[in-house]
């Protein structure tokens, strides 16, 4: 059941199992076979490729199909190439085989994060192309690296260079989550991940002894005040049927560190939190929150970053806008239960949105159980398919939108 390509089975499927097997997994992803890929569609549909190298052995590589009025910016469809790492031991089938069951499910890591949404980019760009049709804006299909582990040395570089400006983005849609339901999620803005970790010194000492003031007792101050903030929010989340996670502010205590020996009381110890802050906070009031946290267990506490983000920014969602009118129109004529969200974690619509490019987080998939980053991760073929319809759909609504004020 897991050949190149079975009987019958629809090319989209096919070509999207080939993409699926080009191990781009983190921490060694082989981007090179994925940019090879991505040159051959590109010649195969009569489509422009640029590889741009926004750091040494990342690329971005960015198929474009002109629209008829150059003026007007540029629709972005962004995707990433890499993919999280795998435990083997704990998958039905192997990860990197895009094993198609009798049902039609097909298991591999990126089967939803994201390399679906990358095919069905393609396919309706293809589907289109093959109409004959044209469309008063530029697209830009846009393949990044490294967004699993941040984007660093991804889109993070990218929005900062010259190739980007040149792309004149207008209005770019990323990647999105499954919903188990009927209904497709669609994401308008995203947490911000603050990766804080909590220093605290103290009198040192023989294990044996009651030393005043120690290291752990401050640090056991500042963690309970910030578990017991985590709990009101996780009670107001649960309280109100209209919350989703992404409109609270999560938080979880991911590392403890300090010691030598069973003998020895550590003169310094910490922790380290993963915060993700809903975009209404005020990020301010809440570094000094923090700030006050620590203060309250005693002296010699401290916080540092390894993470801050700080670019919050909501695209909007409001009938009035064009860009939403667009997407959510045609959504509308497909029939399709849009349900609008804010992200619970972080892609790289941030950097989108944080150089002034309106982004929507969506991606196709109804009736399926969110399985990013999990043991088995799988997409039935038909959503995949649908999705590629979806797309066929959705293009030439945003890449008519009507000239823009910021058009220029």
């Amino acid at each position: 059941m897991a050949s190149e390509g079975l009987e019958g089975e629809h090319p989209s499927v096919t070509l999207f199992r080939r993409y699926l097997r080009i191990r781009t997994v983190q921490p060694e992803p082989d981007y090179g076979a994925a940019v090879a890929f991505l040159e051959e569609r590109a010649h195969q549909l009569g489509l422009g490729c640029q590889k741009v190298e926004v750091a040494p052995g990342y690329v971005v590589t960015i198929l474009t199909w002109p629209g008829t009025n150059p003026r007007l910016s540029s629709l972005i469809l962004n995707s990433h190439t890499d993919v999280v790492p795998v435990f083997k031991e704990h998958w039905s089938h192997d990860p990197f085989e895009a094993f198609k069951d009798a049902e039609g499910y097909i298991y591999a890591r990126g089967a939803q994060d994201m390399k679906c949404v990358s095919i069905q980019y393609l396919e309706a760009v293809r589907r289109l192309k093959a109409e004959g049709r044209h469309f008063p804006r530029t697209i830009h299909m846009t393949f990044v690296p490294d967004e699993e582990v941040g984007g660093h040395k991804g889109m993070e570089l990218f929005v900062q260079r010259p190739e980007f400006r040149a792309l004149k983005a207008g209005f770019a849609l990323d990647e999105g989550l499954a919903n188990p339901t009927d209904a497709f999620t669609v994401f308008y803005s995203e947490r911000s991940p603050w990766w804080v970790r909590i220093t605290s010194t103290g009198n040192p000492g023989h294990g044996s002894r009651f030393i005043e003031d120690t290291a752990a007792e401050k640090l056991h101050k500042v963690v309970s005040s910030i578990l017991t903030f985590r709990e009101k929010e996780r009670q107001r989340l649960q309280s109100n049927p209209h919350l989703k996670a992404g409109a609270v502010t999560s938080v979880n205590l991911t590392k403890l560190e300090g010691g030598v020996a069973y003998n020895v009381v550590p003169a310094t110890m910490s922790a380290s939190f993963d915060f993700r802050v809903a975009p209404d906070v005020e990020l301010k009031a809440f570094e000094e929150q923090l700030q006050g946290w620590c203060q309250a267990a005693g002296d010699g506490v401290t916080f540092d970053f390894a993470q801050k983000w700080t670019e919050s920014r909501v695209t909007s969602t409001d009938d009035s806008d064009p860009w939403w009118a667009a997407f959510s129109g045609a959504c509308k004529d497909m029939n399709l239960t849009l349900e609008p969200e804010i992200f619970p974690a972080a892609t790289d619509s941030r950097y989108l949105r944080a150089v002034g490019v309106p982004a929507l987080g969506f991606s196709p998939m109804n009736l399926t159980p969110v399985l990013l980053h999990d043991h088995d991760e799988r997409l039935h073929e038909a959503v995949f398919l649908r999705g590629v319809d979806i797309y066929t759909r959705l293009l030439p609504a945003l890449a008519s939108v009507p000239a823009l004020p910021s058009d220029g």
